[in-house]
């Protein structure tokens, strides 16, 4: 994310909403949606950059994504808690659970209203699996995201809301009206579709990941569950169902 302009609001008239989900959860069409309010600034994966340094893992784009992103978690955690650049009333936050090691400090999140989308983990594999072989359960979050979840609890002193991707791709209106009444925001008509193509708020491993969402203008119905067919996918999956069903018990419904 490019911050070109000093803010000209003060932080403490923002309302930052942190949105914590793994890879492949519908999670940049989700941003979409709220990208295309317009009283709303997005920040996408903003610790991609410190997680692969820290990290040292070989993903792809790593080198662009290190050269063109900060690569500090203490520079993204002081301007996750500030105002957006442009001084919207609403600063949303796409965050990718699994970037949260254990070496990125967590007290910026105090400032954050916080919400979770979780999807099946066979949808999820199946989906990662194109864009990147073998996946294992700490590529994909599960784990973290439960983690989170119980932090965000403790800090906001109720369970936040939970959205699963399913149900936002059969009823999206419903769910994000109830999403929004959630993190106690108005429902903008504006988030059901926007137009398709790169936005200058994507990050550079756009290239890489995007293209489904790049042609997309709205949320579309989900497809038939997936019979993953690869045992290791498969093993996974097996792995990550109980986080994902545990967190399931809290999803909103309309």
């Amino acid at each position: 994310m490019a911050f070109e302009r000093p803010s000209p609001a003060k932080s403490d008239e923002t309302i930052r909403i942190a949105m914590w989900s793994g890879p492949r959860n519908i999670s940049t069409a989700m941003m979409r949606a709220f990208e295309n309010r317009p009283d709303t600034e997005v920040w996408d994966e903003p610790f991609y950059a410190a997680w692969l340094k820290v990290t040292g893992i070989d993903h792809p784009m790593r080198e662009e994504i290190c050269a063109a992103h900060e690569a500090d978690w203490q520079k993204v955690a002081e301007r996750l808690a500030g105002a957006p650049p442009f001084g919207s009333r609403i600063f949303y936050q796409k965050h990718m659970t699994h970037h949260m090691i254990a070496e990125i400090g967590r007290d910026w999140m105090r400032s954050c209203r916080h919400a979770f989308l979780i999807r099946h983990p066979a949808r999820v594999l199946a989906s990662y699996a194109r864009k990147r072989a073998g996946p294992s359960l700490s590529d994909i979050g599960f784990v973290e995201q439960d983690e989170l979840f119980h932090l965000a609890t403790e800090l906001g002193g109720r369970i936040p809301p939970v959205v699963d991707a399913d149900d936002l791709l059969a009823n999206p209106e419903a769910m994000l009206r109830a999403l929004c009444a959630a993190l106690e925001i108005d429902f903008s008509p504006a988030m059901l579709a926007w137009p398709a193509g790169p936005r200058d708020s994507d990050g550079v491993w756009a290239a890489h990941w995007y293209d489904a969402v790049h042609r997309s203008t709205g949320f579309q119905p989900p497809a038939p569950l997936p019979e993953l067919e690869d045992d290791g996918l498969k093993e996974v999956a097996a792995e990550a169902l109980p986080l994902y069903e545990r967190l399931a018990r809290h999803k909103l419904t309309p």
